[in-house]
Protein backbone atom coordinates (compact mmCIF):
# COMPACT_ATOMS: atom_id res chain seq x y z
CA UNK A 1 0.00 0.00 0.00
CA UNK A 2 1.35 3.39 -1.15
CA UNK A 3 1.73 6.29 0.79
CA UNK A 4 -1.30 7.91 -0.46
CA UNK A 5 -3.52 4.68 0.41
CA UNK A 6 -2.20 4.63 4.03
CA UNK A 7 -3.47 8.35 4.93
CA UNK A 8 -6.64 7.44 3.11
CA UNK A 9 -7.27 4.87 5.83
CA UNK A 10 -5.93 5.74 8.46
CA UNK A 11 -6.20 9.40 10.75
CA UNK A 12 -10.13 8.81 10.40
CA UNK A 13 -12.21 6.51 12.26
CA UNK A 14 -14.85 6.44 9.33
CA UNK A 15 -12.10 5.46 7.02
CA UNK A 16 -11.17 2.87 9.35
CA UNK A 17 -14.18 1.28 8.96
CA UNK A 18 -14.23 1.36 5.07
CA UNK A 19 -11.31 -0.65 5.66
CA UNK A 20 -12.85 -3.41 7.71
CA UNK A 21 -15.33 -3.55 5.17
CA UNK A 22 -12.59 -3.88 2.14
CA UNK A 23 -10.60 -6.74 4.73
CA UNK A 24 -14.03 -8.39 5.52
CA UNK A 25 -14.71 -8.77 1.36
CA UNK A 26 -11.95 -8.63 -0.78
CA UNK A 27 -11.46 -12.56 -0.73
CA UNK A 28 -14.77 -12.82 -1.99
CA UNK A 29 -16.64 -12.24 -5.65
CA UNK A 30 -19.72 -10.53 -4.10
CA UNK A 31 -20.78 -7.35 -6.17
CA UNK A 32 -20.05 -3.83 -4.29
CA UNK A 33 -21.73 -0.61 -4.81
CA UNK A 34 -19.30 2.30 -3.42
CA UNK A 35 -21.55 5.73 -2.59
CA UNK A 36 -20.49 9.04 -2.33
CA UNK A 37 -19.48 12.40 -3.58
CA UNK A 38 -17.88 13.13 -7.08
CA UNK A 39 -13.83 13.02 -5.59
CA UNK A 40 -14.03 11.86 -2.07
CA UNK A 41 -11.97 8.24 -3.50
CA UNK A 42 -14.32 5.49 -4.51
CA UNK A 43 -12.15 4.19 -7.52
CA UNK A 44 -9.47 4.22 -4.89
CA UNK A 45 -11.74 2.11 -2.53
CA UNK A 46 -12.11 -0.03 -5.63
CA UNK A 47 -8.78 -0.43 -6.57
CA UNK A 48 -8.06 -1.38 -2.80
CA UNK A 49 -10.71 -4.40 -3.19
CA UNK A 50 -8.46 -5.54 -6.13
CA UNK A 51 -5.31 -4.98 -4.90
CA UNK A 52 -6.17 -7.57 -1.61
CA UNK A 53 -7.97 -10.05 -3.35
CA UNK A 54 -7.13 -12.96 -5.20
CA UNK A 55 -7.53 -11.44 -8.34
CA UNK A 56 -5.02 -8.59 -7.89
CA UNK A 57 -2.58 -9.96 -10.81
CA UNK A 58 -4.98 -10.22 -13.46
CA UNK A 59 -6.51 -7.01 -14.88
CA UNK A 60 -8.43 -3.74 -12.94
CA UNK A 61 -10.48 -2.33 -16.43
CA UNK A 62 -12.40 0.61 -15.42
CA UNK A 63 -14.92 2.45 -17.30
CA UNK A 64 -16.39 6.08 -16.64
CA UNK A 65 -20.24 5.55 -17.79
CA UNK A 66 -20.68 9.31 -18.12
CA UNK A 67 -18.43 9.80 -20.53
CA UNK A 68 -19.49 6.93 -22.74
CA UNK A 69 -22.29 8.02 -25.28
CA UNK A 70 -25.36 6.28 -25.12
CA UNK A 71 -24.73 4.93 -29.61
CA UNK A 72 -21.44 3.25 -28.37
CA UNK A 73 -22.02 2.06 -24.49
CA UNK A 74 -22.96 -1.95 -25.66
CA UNK A 75 -19.89 -2.28 -27.62
CA UNK A 76 -17.90 -0.43 -24.79
CA UNK A 77 -19.44 -2.73 -22.69
CA UNK A 78 -19.36 -5.99 -25.12
CA UNK A 79 -17.75 -5.61 -27.62
CA UNK A 80 -18.96 -6.16 -31.72
CA UNK A 81 -18.14 -8.46 -34.12
CA UNK A 82 -16.75 -7.72 -37.84
CA UNK A 83 -19.33 -6.29 -40.02
CA UNK A 84 -21.60 -6.14 -36.90
CA UNK A 85 -21.71 -2.39 -38.31
CA UNK A 86 -20.39 0.13 -40.70
CA UNK A 87 -16.70 0.55 -39.87
CA UNK A 88 -16.63 -2.46 -38.09
CA UNK A 89 -14.09 -4.14 -39.96
CA UNK A 90 -12.35 -6.21 -37.02
CA UNK A 91 -13.42 -8.11 -33.94
CA UNK A 92 -12.85 -6.10 -31.19
CA UNK A 93 -13.15 -7.53 -27.98
CA UNK A 94 -15.59 -5.39 -25.11
CA UNK A 95 -14.31 -3.85 -21.36
CA UNK A 96 -16.08 -7.45 -19.87
CA UNK A 97 -13.79 -9.76 -21.92
CA UNK A 98 -10.99 -7.42 -21.04
CA UNK A 99 -11.40 -8.03 -17.06
CA UNK A 100 -11.81 -12.18 -16.79
CA UNK A 101 -10.34 -13.28 -14.50
CA UNK A 102 -10.03 -9.95 -12.71
CA UNK A 103 -11.95 -6.66 -12.22
CA UNK A 104 -14.23 -4.82 -13.98
CA UNK A 105 -14.87 -1.20 -12.30
CA UNK A 106 -18.04 0.96 -13.72
CA UNK A 107 -18.01 4.66 -12.69
CA UNK A 108 -21.25 6.22 -12.07
CA UNK A 109 -23.45 3.18 -13.06
CA UNK A 110 -26.52 6.04 -12.58
CA UNK A 111 -25.57 6.99 -16.38
CA UNK A 112 -26.46 4.32 -17.89
CA UNK A 113 -28.93 4.25 -20.04
CA UNK A 114 -31.99 2.18 -18.96
CA UNK A 115 -32.10 0.30 -22.22
CA UNK A 116 -28.80 -1.44 -21.35
CA UNK A 117 -29.24 -1.90 -18.48
CA UNK A 118 -31.12 -5.20 -18.98
CA UNK A 119 -28.10 -6.81 -20.70
CA UNK A 120 -25.50 -5.94 -17.97
CA UNK A 121 -27.66 -7.26 -15.52
CA UNK A 122 -27.50 -10.29 -17.37
CA UNK A 123 -24.21 -10.29 -16.97
CA UNK A 124 -24.13 -9.66 -13.06
CA UNK A 125 -26.34 -12.92 -12.78
CA UNK A 126 -25.24 -15.32 -15.90
CA UNK A 127 -21.71 -14.37 -16.05
CA UNK A 128 -22.71 -14.43 -19.80
CA UNK A 129 -23.12 -11.90 -22.93
CA UNK A 130 -23.05 -11.61 -26.61
CA UNK A 131 -20.61 -9.36 -28.77
CA UNK A 132 -22.90 -6.87 -31.05
CA UNK A 133 -23.49 -8.91 -33.86
CA UNK A 134 -22.95 -11.90 -32.34
CA UNK A 135 -25.05 -15.58 -32.05
CA UNK A 136 -23.06 -16.98 -29.12
CA UNK A 137 -22.84 -16.41 -25.56
CA UNK A 138 -18.95 -15.07 -24.49
CA UNK A 139 -18.37 -16.56 -20.74
CA UNK A 140 -16.64 -14.27 -18.49
CA UNK A 141 -15.25 -14.24 -14.78
CA UNK A 142 -15.34 -10.85 -13.74
CA UNK A 143 -15.40 -9.15 -10.33
CA UNK A 144 -18.25 -6.21 -10.96
CA UNK A 145 -17.66 -3.38 -8.36
CA UNK A 146 -19.82 -0.01 -9.42
CA UNK A 147 -19.55 3.58 -7.89
CA UNK A 148 -22.01 6.21 -7.85
CA UNK A 149 -22.30 9.58 -6.53
CA UNK A 150 -26.25 10.39 -7.23
CA UNK A 151 -29.08 8.66 -4.98
CA UNK A 152 -29.88 5.87 -7.60
CA UNK A 153 -32.86 5.25 -5.46
CA UNK A 154 -34.54 8.24 -6.85
CA UNK A 155 -33.44 7.15 -10.12
CA UNK A 156 -35.20 3.87 -9.60
CA UNK A 157 -38.28 5.32 -8.31
CA UNK A 158 -38.31 7.88 -11.33
CA UNK A 159 -38.09 5.12 -14.19
CA UNK A 160 -34.04 5.55 -14.90
CA UNK A 161 -32.97 2.81 -12.88
CA UNK A 162 -33.97 -0.96 -12.80
CA UNK A 163 -35.45 -2.15 -9.91
CA UNK A 164 -33.77 -5.61 -10.36
CA UNK A 165 -30.33 -3.89 -11.42
CA UNK A 166 -30.59 -2.06 -8.38
CA UNK A 167 -30.99 -4.76 -6.04
CA UNK A 168 -27.88 -6.88 -8.10
CA UNK A 169 -25.19 -4.75 -7.27
CA UNK A 170 -26.32 -3.45 -4.11
CA UNK A 171 -25.35 -6.41 -2.22
CA UNK A 172 -22.71 -4.57 -0.38
CA UNK A 173 -22.71 -1.10 -0.16
CA UNK A 174 -19.73 1.18 1.01
CA UNK A 175 -20.20 4.87 1.52
CA UNK A 176 -17.30 7.17 1.33
CA UNK A 177 -17.70 10.08 3.46
CA UNK A 178 -16.97 13.36 2.19
CA UNK A 179 -13.51 15.48 3.11
CA UNK A 180 -15.26 17.74 5.08
CA UNK A 181 -16.36 14.91 7.80
CA UNK A 182 -12.99 13.41 7.62
CA UNK A 183 -11.18 16.89 8.53
CA UNK A 184 -8.30 14.79 10.36
CA UNK A 185 -7.36 13.79 6.52
CA UNK A 186 -6.84 17.56 5.59
CA UNK A 187 -3.61 18.29 6.55
CA UNK A 188 -2.02 15.16 5.79
CA UNK A 189 -3.20 14.98 2.46
CA UNK A 190 -2.22 18.51 1.95
CA UNK A 191 1.04 17.39 3.01
CA UNK A 192 1.24 15.03 0.55
CA UNK A 193 0.39 16.70 -2.30
CA UNK A 194 2.75 19.32 -1.48
CA UNK A 195 5.65 16.97 -1.39
CA UNK A 196 4.58 15.29 -4.48
CA UNK A 197 4.17 18.17 -6.81
CA UNK A 198 7.02 19.91 -5.02
CA UNK A 199 8.82 16.96 -6.60
CA UNK A 200 7.32 16.57 -9.78
CA UNK A 201 7.81 20.26 -10.81
CA UNK A 202 10.89 20.76 -9.08
CA UNK A 203 9.97 23.57 -6.83
CA UNK A 204 11.52 24.97 -4.01
CA UNK A 205 8.44 26.59 -1.91
CA UNK A 206 8.03 27.02 1.99
CA UNK A 207 5.64 25.20 3.74
CA UNK A 208 2.28 26.12 4.52
CA UNK A 209 1.85 29.12 6.67
CA UNK A 210 -0.18 29.08 9.98
CA UNK A 211 -2.81 31.36 8.08
CA UNK A 212 -3.15 28.95 5.17
CA UNK A 213 -3.19 25.80 7.41
CA UNK A 214 -5.83 27.23 9.72
CA UNK A 215 -7.79 28.12 6.07
CA UNK A 216 -7.66 24.60 5.05
CA UNK A 217 -8.47 23.06 8.14
CA UNK A 218 -11.79 25.37 8.24
CA UNK A 219 -12.81 25.11 4.01
CA UNK A 220 -15.77 22.53 3.32
CA UNK A 221 -13.79 21.06 0.22
CA UNK A 222 -16.84 20.69 -1.85
CA UNK A 223 -14.57 19.00 -4.27
CA UNK A 224 -13.03 17.21 -2.08
CA UNK A 225 -10.05 15.27 -2.14
CA UNK A 226 -9.80 16.12 -6.30
CA UNK A 227 -10.24 19.67 -5.34
CA UNK A 228 -7.96 19.56 -2.48
CA UNK A 229 -5.20 17.97 -4.85
CA UNK A 230 -5.79 20.67 -7.23
CA UNK A 231 -5.50 23.72 -5.00
CA UNK A 232 -1.99 22.36 -3.75
CA UNK A 233 -0.78 21.98 -6.95
CA UNK A 234 -1.72 25.54 -8.10
CA UNK A 235 0.10 26.42 -4.98
CA UNK A 236 3.36 24.61 -5.45
CA UNK A 237 3.55 25.74 -9.15
CA UNK A 238 2.54 29.46 -9.00
CA UNK A 239 3.80 30.05 -5.60
CA UNK A 240 2.00 31.99 -4.53
CA UNK A 241 0.14 31.30 -1.26
CA UNK A 242 -1.62 34.76 -1.25
CA UNK A 243 -3.70 34.13 -3.76
CA UNK A 244 -4.92 30.55 -2.96
CA UNK A 245 -5.76 31.83 0.38
CA UNK A 246 -8.36 34.74 -0.84
CA UNK A 247 -9.57 31.92 -3.39
CA UNK A 248 -10.57 29.99 -0.95
CA UNK A 249 -11.94 32.48 1.38
CA UNK A 250 -14.32 34.07 -1.35
CA UNK A 251 -15.67 30.93 -3.34
CA UNK A 252 -19.19 30.13 -3.04
CA UNK A 253 -21.31 27.24 -3.77
CA UNK A 254 -24.81 27.63 -5.12
CA UNK A 255 -24.23 31.37 -3.47
CA UNK A 256 -23.44 30.29 -0.41
CA UNK A 257 -19.70 30.47 1.50
CA UNK A 258 -17.84 27.47 1.94
CA UNK A 259 -15.30 28.48 4.29
CA UNK A 260 -16.50 27.99 8.37
CA UNK A 261 -16.43 30.84 10.57
CA UNK A 262 -13.26 31.35 12.02
CA UNK A 263 -13.16 33.36 15.11
CA UNK A 264 -10.71 36.29 15.62
CA UNK A 265 -8.09 34.14 17.14
CA UNK A 266 -8.56 31.11 14.68
CA UNK A 267 -9.67 28.89 17.20
CA UNK A 268 -13.24 27.73 17.91
CA UNK A 269 -16.28 25.95 16.80
CA UNK A 270 -17.37 26.33 13.27
CA UNK A 271 -20.97 27.36 12.84
CA UNK A 272 -23.33 25.18 10.94
CA UNK A 273 -23.41 25.45 7.09
CA UNK A 274 -26.04 27.10 5.97
CA UNK A 275 -27.33 24.91 3.49
CA UNK A 276 -26.88 21.98 5.52
CA UNK A 277 -29.37 23.55 7.79
CA UNK A 278 -31.68 24.13 5.20
CA UNK A 279 -31.62 20.61 4.51
CA UNK A 280 -32.30 19.07 7.91
CA UNK A 281 -35.19 21.58 8.11
CA UNK A 282 -36.78 20.48 5.12
CA UNK A 283 -36.77 16.58 6.28
CA UNK A 284 -37.74 17.61 9.51
CA UNK A 285 -40.85 19.33 7.93
CA UNK A 286 -41.16 16.35 5.15
CA UNK A 287 -41.50 13.82 8.13
CA UNK A 288 -43.72 15.43 10.66
CA UNK A 289 -46.04 15.93 7.04
CA UNK A 290 -45.78 12.25 6.23
CA UNK A 291 -46.63 11.00 9.94
CA UNK A 292 -49.48 13.50 9.93
CA UNK A 293 -50.61 12.19 6.99
CA UNK A 294 -50.72 8.36 7.42
CA UNK A 295 -52.22 9.38 11.12
CA UNK A 296 -55.10 11.14 9.76
CA UNK A 297 -55.31 7.93 6.97
CA UNK A 298 -55.24 5.25 9.95
CA UNK A 299 -51.82 4.43 7.99
CA UNK A 300 -54.01 3.29 4.91
CA UNK A 301 -50.04 4.34 2.41
CA UNK A 302 -52.25 4.35 -0.85
CA UNK A 303 -54.89 7.16 0.60
CA UNK A 304 -52.22 9.07 2.21
CA UNK A 305 -50.20 9.04 -1.38
CA UNK A 306 -53.03 10.61 -3.05
CA UNK A 307 -53.26 12.94 -0.13
CA UNK A 308 -49.52 13.72 -0.56
CA UNK A 309 -49.71 13.80 -4.04
CA UNK A 310 -46.79 11.48 -4.74
CA UNK A 311 -46.04 7.97 -6.13
CA UNK A 312 -47.10 5.03 -3.24
CA UNK A 313 -43.43 3.87 -3.78
CA UNK A 314 -42.07 7.41 -3.17
CA UNK A 315 -43.95 7.24 -0.43
CA UNK A 316 -43.03 3.84 0.74
CA UNK A 317 -39.21 5.24 0.54
CA UNK A 318 -39.83 8.04 2.57
CA UNK A 319 -41.28 5.78 5.36
CA UNK A 320 -38.42 3.78 5.65
CA UNK A 321 -35.98 6.39 5.24
CA UNK A 322 -37.59 8.27 8.20
CA UNK A 323 -38.34 5.03 10.16
CA UNK A 324 -42.08 5.67 10.74
CA UNK A 325 -42.82 2.20 10.60
CA UNK A 326 -45.34 1.40 13.93
CA UNK A 327 -44.84 5.71 14.60
CA UNK A 328 -42.40 4.35 17.42
CA UNK A 329 -39.74 7.49 17.04
CA UNK A 330 -43.33 9.30 18.22
CA UNK A 331 -44.22 7.18 20.66
CA UNK A 332 -44.43 9.44 23.68
CA UNK A 333 -45.46 12.23 21.92
CA UNK A 334 -49.28 11.71 22.64
CA UNK A 335 -49.94 9.90 19.39
CA UNK A 336 -49.85 6.25 18.49
CA UNK A 337 -49.82 5.50 15.03
CA UNK A 338 -50.74 2.30 12.87
CA UNK A 339 -49.00 -0.87 12.34
CA UNK A 340 -46.70 -1.37 9.41
CA UNK A 341 -45.15 -4.82 9.54
CA UNK A 342 -44.15 -5.04 6.04
CA UNK A 343 -40.83 -4.57 4.69
CA UNK A 344 -40.08 -2.90 1.67
CA UNK A 345 -38.03 -6.12 0.42
CA UNK A 346 -41.39 -8.24 0.51
CA UNK A 347 -43.30 -5.38 -0.63
CA UNK A 348 -40.65 -5.66 -3.91
CA UNK A 349 -41.02 -9.00 -4.46
CA UNK A 350 -38.12 -10.28 -2.34
CA UNK A 351 -36.04 -8.30 -4.83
Amino acid sequence: MNNFSKIIFSNSLKMKKVKTIIDQIAQTDITVLIKGESGTGKELIARTIHDVSPRAKNNFIKLNCAAIPKSLIESEFFGFEKGAFTGAHLKKPGKFELAHGGTILLNDIGEIDISIQGKLLQVLQDGKFSRLGGEGDVLIDARIIVTTKNHLERSMMEGLFREDLFYRINIISITVPPLRERKEQILPLTEYFFNFFKEKYRRDVPSLSPKATRIFKEYLWPGNIRELENVVKRMVVTSDEKAVIQMLLGKKENGEIVVESLRPNGIGEPLLNLKEVGRKAGEEAEKDLIHATLHETHWNRKEAAELLRTSYKALLYKIEKYHLNNGREYQGKGEMAGSITEPISNRTGGK
